[in-house]
């Protein structure tokens, strides 16, 4: 079939179009991508006897130059003309942390005139649920340091407000982070309007960069969402597993104790029961299950 050179009201084809097309007439934002790589992990234990407690951390890099030079920020960087966002995401995070080959997903597009002091950024965020066991971190040359925090989430206050076309509902949410070195702290304002947009608002910030306040409030709420009706927990997961354990990270990850007999229906379709059993000293022996890779949730 012939192809039909169509012409633009100027009388130009695409291919006359393209060659005196200037592209210097837009000014050029520039785009960058960050991680939020969460995980869970054990804490010490205080009795051999116990199970060792869990808790959510995510891993940030300290920054070694200006902009924000010493604060604590995601993982991140500038996306290079010739490369797509999932290709940039992954360059930079072996770069500045030596974590490769992960899989992420794309999160949320950040695109406020003033978040960054240097230049007009968009911010394409992404996240990963991830087993740290299997992940050696080192920061990148032109970071101080790469580091895991401990995460805190707590809604601080709550309302919501009759207005003529519904609700608008506020809330302020407050952020903790914490290692051994380190307490970084945020206050995030969401609001929520009757149309259904969200704004979100730092009105308090300690040692974290930029504005990924917002970025890593964002993410807990969506992790929190997200692991209710997807498989997203096993990321976490061991080959082998006992409920309990899988219980535990669904916990850490909502921030609420769940009710053993009604977790236990929720995932009864996502496990396969194995014939294996703990072997760990000072605890009876619990059966093991694995992930059951052909579940598929009910729609």
């Amino acid at each position: 079939m012939e192809e039909i050179n169509i012409k633009n009201k100027q009388g130009l084809t695409e291919e006359e179009f393209l060659e005196q097309y200037d592209d210097s007439i837009y000014q050029k934002p520039s785009f960058t991508v960050d991680m939020l790589i969460f995980t869970v992990m054990d804490e010490e234990k205080e009795n051999y006897r116990k199970l060792p407690e869990k808790s959510l951390k995510i891993l940030l890099v300290k920054r070694g130059d200006h902009p924000c030079i010493g604060k604590w920020a995601l993982p991140g960087g500038f996306v290079d003309v010739n490369e797509s966002l999932d290709e940039a995401a992954l360059r930079v995070l072996r770069a500045e942390t030596n974590i490769d080959d992960i899989y992420m997903e794309q999160l949320y597009t950040w695109g406020e005139v003033n978040r960054d002091p240097r230049t007009r950024v968009i911010s394409s965020s992404y996240m990963a649920l991830v087993d740290s066991s299997s992940l050696s971190i080192k920061a990148g040359r032109d970071e101080e340091d790469a580091a895991w925090f401990n995460v805190r989430y707590n809604l601080l206050q709550e309302k919501k407000e009759v207005v003529e076309k519904g609700y608008i509902y506020e809330q302020i949410v407050q952020i903790k982070l914490w290692n051994e070195n380190e307490e970084l702290s945020a206050k995030i304002k969401v609001i929520e309007n009757p149309d259904g947009k969200v704004s979100r608002e730092i009105i308090g910030s300690e040692g974290i960069a930029f504005d990924h306040d917002k970025f890593i409030e964002y993410a807990i709420s969506r992790l929190r969402n997200k692991i209710e009706y997807t498989s997203l927990a096993f990321n976490l997961m061991p080959e082998l597993f006992t409920l309990t354990e899988l219980q535990k990270v669904y916990e850490v990850i909502q921030g609420k104790e769940l009710l053993a007999a009604a977790f236990r229906r929720k995932v009864a379709n996502m496990v396969i029961e194995t014939n294996q059993f703990t072997k760990d000293a000072g605890h009876r022996p619990s059966k093991l299950f694995r992930y059951n890779s052909g579940w598929k949730r009910n729609i």
